[in-house]
C-alpha cells in the first residue's frame, strides 16, 4: 500500500513539473532563455535544440542573445526561430542573433492566459489519471485478499488527499502564471 502511495505521489510531482515546463515556454513580458528552449534547429539533417549548438543569454529584460558556435548555423537558427510561431523576429549581426521581446498586446495576453488554462487542465488530468491508476492497484490488492476492505477504503482516501493537494498546486502555479502574463 505504501509503495502505491509513494509511486502515485512521484507521478503527481512529475505532472506538476511537466506543467511548470509548459509554463516556461509561455511568453510573458520578460525575456527568458526558456522561450527558445523548445525550438529545434535542423542542423545538418539532425533536429537539434538551440541550446545544444549555441549559447543563449538574456542581457536585459527585453532581449535574448543567441551565439551559435558554428558560423554555418546562424541562418539555420534564424530560420528555426522564425518558424517557431512565437512571434519573435531575430536580428543577425554576424556575431550574435538578437531577439527583442516586444510588449504583449491585451489580446495576446488573453490568448496566453487561455493557453495557460489549457496547460493547467492538462496537468490536473494527468494528476487524476495517476489517482485512477493508484485506486485500481489498491482494488486489485483487495480482490487478491492482500488487504481488507477498510484498508482499501483508507488507501483510496489517502490517494484522494494526494490528488487534492496536487490539483491545488496546479491551480496555485496557474494563478501565478496568469498574474505574470497579465502584468504589464
Amino acid at each position: 500500500m505504501d509503495d502505491i502511495l509513494l509511486e502515485a505521489e512521484e507521478k503527481m510531482e512529475k505532472a506538476i513539473t511537466a506543467l511548470e515546463r509548459d509554463f516556461s515556454s509561455l511568453r510573458t513580458g520578460r525575456a527568458s532563455t526558456a522561450l527558445v528552449d523548445n525550438i529545434v534547429v535542423d542542423y545538418y539533417g539532425t533536429p537539434t535544440p538551440i541550446k545544444q549548438l549555441a549559447s543563449v543569454a538574456v542581457p536585459d529584460s527585453r532581449s535574448i542573445t543567441i551565439q551559435p558556435w558554428d558560423k554555418g548555423a546562424f541562418a539555420l537558427v534564424e530560420k528555426a526561430i522564425i518558424n517557431s510561431n512565437l512571434g519573435l523576429t531575430p536580428m543577425n549581426d554576424g556575431r550574435l542573433i538578437r531577439i527583442s521581446i516586444p510588449m504583449l498586446t491585451e489580446e495576446r495576453r488573453k490568448e496566453l492566459v487561455k493557453l495557460a488554462k489549457k496547460y493547467i487542465e492538462d496537468g490536473k488530468v494527468a494528476v487524476r489519471n495517476v489517482r485512477r491508476d493508484a485506486n485500481d492497484q489498491i482494488k486489485k490488492l483487495e480482490k487478491a485478499k492482500e488487504i481488507t476492505e477498510d484498508e482499501c477504503r483508507q488507501g483510496q482516501e489517502e490517494v484522494q488527499k494526494l490528488t487534492d493537494t496536487y490539483v491545488a498546486k496546479a491551480d496555485e502555479r496557474g494563478a501565478a502564471k496568469e498574474a505574470e502574463i497579465m502584468a504589464i
